[in-house]
């Protein structure tokens, strides 16, 4: 098929993150030709998806030179996409049998919804990495606010950075050396910046460790900062949590996630819609 780009968590477009999505009936095509598709669409990842049956599909993502394992925001977009064609309908389970194993997805409000990794416990940052951490974006300690950076990981480790207002939100001067320095350092993918205010959770990332200086939307980082915010008393189990992410890059995203509690294990889902383009 023609593939098409989706942008992900977005509702309209040229939001979000885009993606390029292709969905094939029999087989997907040779390894070397979806390189070229995925090169061609240039986007971060495009999605290869081929229906198996019995409500589960097989992805495969590429980015414009590899084949990568998983990629969360083509997932979102690729259900949108099936949600808007008919593949796929609301108020049903799919599995997607990607790279990283089987990826429970769930068609719910309009939105999709994506299983996050098992929290790991949250590691906050000493005073040095502190300190290196506001130097690195132009801030003070007195801009944190009140609470603490911490690494937090449910899928991909990144470091949570508090601010205290969302005008130090938008004013960060990131020096990217720098946070791709302290990010080798701690071994995480990146830094996920925020502010809580009254009508959501306001987000920047940034990952220029692996070439990503901001990026729109994240949702392994979404996952990551609902169980900060969690251990914090700031979210609640069995809400839905909105994070508005990509309003400096003029890419607005609505990123949404719930936590629930089963005895000693902890879920965390992320989702979000998804704009096909015409």
């Amino acid at each position: 098929m023609h593939p098409v780009t989706v942008d992900a968590f977005s509702s309209v477009p040229f939001g979000g993150n885009p993606a390029g999505v292709a969905v094939f009936d029999d087989k997907l095509p040779e390894e070397a030709e979806m390189r070229r598709i995925a090169a061609k669409m240039g986007y971060s990842e495009t999605a290869f998806i081929l229906p198996l049956g019995g409500n589960r599909f097989r992805i495969r993502y590429f980015t414009p030179v590899e084949e990568v394992p998983l990629c969360g925001h083509a997932t979102v977009g690729s259900f949108a996409y099936m949600l808007k064609t008919g593949l796929v309908r609301e108020g049903e389970s799919y599995v997607a049998q990607t790279g990283a194993g089987d990826i429970n997805v769930d068609i719910a409000d309009g939105l999709v919804w994506l299983d996050m990794a098992e929290p790991k416990p949250l590691a906050f940052l000493n005073d040095t990495d502190s300190a290196a951490l506001a130097a690195a974006y132009g801030i003070s300690a007195a801009d944190m606010g009140k609470l603490k950076p911490a690494i937090s990981n449910s899928g991909l480790a990144d470091i949570m950075l508090p601010l205290k207002s969302a005008e130090v939100l938008a004013n960060l001067e990131p020096d990217m050396d720098a946070i791709a320095k302290l990010s080798k350092k701690l071994d995480v993918t990146g830094v996920h910046a925020f502010t809580i205010e009254k009508d959501a959770l306001h987000c920047r990332n940034f990952a220029p460790l692996y070439g990503i200086d901001e990026e729109a939307a994240t949702g392994t980082s979404t996952g990551a900062l609902t169980y900060y915010l969690y251990k914090h008393g700031i979210i609640k189990p069995n809400e839905t949590n909105l994070f508005i992410q990509g309003e400096a890059m003029g890419k607005p995203s609505r990123i949404y996630s719930r936590l629930s509690i089963n005895g000693e294990s902890v879920r965390i889902r992320v989702g979000g819609s998804g704009c096909v383009r015409e």
